[in-house]
């Protein structure tokens, strides 16, 4: 065994809150979350002789994670989901980062954070969730666990090329949602840099 037990325990328990994390983006449901986790770290335990070193330990358990997903807990889920359209988005003639002057996922530390993330908070959940499945895990992977290209390519089994095109249409498509709920809600570009000033000189 290349992987000790006690090696293996560790990189678990230093693991699972991200494991939760992702499992509960992936069924959105805490009791089927756990339950995700568990049936991972034991599938994970009995195929630890596949593990060619501790290194890689961290893309190998999160395929296991998805691949006990797709296997098992999607297949089983009867409940009727409404999903966001998987349709063409060219980043380049869209952007949220010129609309909104917002950096991409509202809940990482930025100045503009406190004014849009307490309205588009919900929004960007409810968009996250209606993603398809293999949009959704890209970004969850990408900008909530920080992998890198490679570890996303490694953990969903895929080509780093077919990770670039699921992300960047992912978050396309996310960010034309935010845009959207942003013109609903009455704000513009030029307001929300205006409060984005506001918030740096109070932060000043």
């Amino acid at each position: 065994m290349s992987v000790s037990k006690e090696a293996f325990e560790r990189e678990v328990l230093a693991l699972l809150g991200s494991l939760s994390r992702v499992a509960r983006r992936f069924v959105r449901n805490d009791t089927d979350a756990e339950d995700l986790v568990a049936e991972t770290v034991a599938r994970a335990w009995r195929a630890l002789d596949t593990l060619q070193s501790e290194a890689a330990f961290r893309s190998w358990i999160f395929r296991i994670l998805h691949n006990t997903f797709v296997s098992d807990f999607r297949r089983a889920r009867t409940r009727a989901e409404v999903a966001m359209p998987d349709t063409d988005c060219d980043e380049a003639e869209f952007s949220l980062y010129e609309q909104l002057h917002q950096p991409f996922l509202l809940w990482y530390s930025n100045p503009e954070q406190a004014f849009l993330d307490k309205l588009l908070r919900e929004d960007l959940e409810r968009a996250l969730a209606a993603l398809p499945e293999h949009h959704r895990a890209v970004v969850v992977l990408a900008d909530l666990e920080e992998f890198t290209y490679g570890e996303i390519a490694e953990a969903l089994g895929v080509p780093v090329g077919t990770v670039r095109s699921r992300l960047a249409r992912a978050r396309c498509a996310l960010q034309k949602h935010l845009w959207q709920q942003a013109q609903a809600y009455g704000l513009s570009g030029e307001a929300a840099a205006r409060n984005g000033s506001r918030i740096n000189e109070r932060e000043a």
